[in-house]
């Protein structure tokens, strides 16, 4: 249940579904930026849950 509900959220927020499969390789570059951005979104919402800042410089 739980990874549908990722599946759900990176449709609404990453662009997951927003695609048109014209070559294996522009799909998998797709699925893979969009999911990283919908990885990166998860990661800041739980900073700014916490109150931290969010910066792509932080290490």
């Amino acid at each position: 249940w739980r990874i549908e509900e990722c599946f759900q959220q990176a449709k609404n927020e990453a662009g997951l579904d927003h695609y048109q499969v014209r070559s294996w390789r522009a799909w998998y570059a797709h699925i893979t930026l969009s999911m990283l951005a919908h990885a990166w979104l998860a990661v800041a919402k739980s900073l700014a849950i916490k109150g931290e800042s969010v910066s792509p410089n932080q290490t």
